[in-house]
């Protein structure tokens, strides 16, 4: 019996302070965006609640990694 050796994937690149700051903006305006479907048939009750969250934020860092929003451009460093 042959052990084959598998490689590790590297690790994604860390997000940089402007896409934390787009991630960050884009939870907010999806927060606001995303309908909420508490009183539907098809809601996955108090889990679903609890975890809402969590997934917002994954939507938004997805969207983020996709677009260049350029906020950290528009900040101005001050001397």
């Amino acid at each position: 019996m042959k052990i084959q050796m598998m490689t590790p994937r590297p690790l994604p690149p860390a997000p940089s302070s402007g896409d934390r700051l787009e991630t960050a903006f884009l939870t907010e305006m999806l927060k606001i965006a995303m309908p909420d479907q508490s009183g539907t048939p098809f809601h996955g009750g108090a889990g679903e609640s609890q975890f809402a969250s969590f997934m917002v934020e994954q939507h938004a860092a997805a969207i983020a990694a996709r677009i260049d929003l350029r906020l950290d451009s528009r900040l101005e460093v001050a001397p």
